[in-house]
């Protein structure tokens, strides 16, 4: 048991803080302590949308699966129960209280939205490899992050 004395008001902040863990089979993809939320600036929870709440947590998301990456691959995102196939991801957004869309291209490079409601949303990110033409891997993450701090 924990013998640390808290505030009425710390309890209240703590519990309103989003929280995420992760297990994994292979120790070298834990994070070692690293808190997912690191170096970002969120909004208390009861005041966001869900969409707003989806949208910031598929960005961190996101983020931290481009860090796994290699120079030779990006991110993309294939949808659990539908038939859409994979988009690389190009741009993400929401429409409150509760959409979230996707933009990208597919793998005909056919620009691609895909818009879907938060009660609907399984994503699968994948790795795919970089577009030849492009010399660096296109980071998306890091610049969705970008948005969810303060100006």
């Amino acid at each position: 048991m924990d013998d640390e004395i808290k505030t009425s008001a710390e309890a209240m902040e703590a519990a309103a803080l989003p929280r995420c863990r992760e297990v994994h089979a292979d120790p070298e993809r834990c994070r070692g302590g690293e808190d997912v939320i690191e170096g970002v600036d969120l909004e208390p929870v009861e005041q966001k949308s869900p969409a707003q709440w989806a949208y910031e947590r598929l960005i961190l998301y996101i983020q931290n699966f481009e860090k796994t990456l290699d120079n030779e691959h990006e991110v993309a995102m294939g949808f659990a129960g539908d038939s859409t196939g994979v988009i690389r991801i190009e741009g993400m957004g929401y429409f409150d209280p509760d959409i979230v869309t996707f933009y990208g291209s597919d793998a005909t490079g056919a620009k691609t939205q895909l818009i879907q409601h938060v009660t609907q949303l399984s994503v699968m990110l994948r790795a795919l490899p970089k577009q030849v033409e492009k010399k660096e891997p296109t980071r998306i993450g890091f610049r969705l992050a970008q948005g969810l701090k303060p100006d």
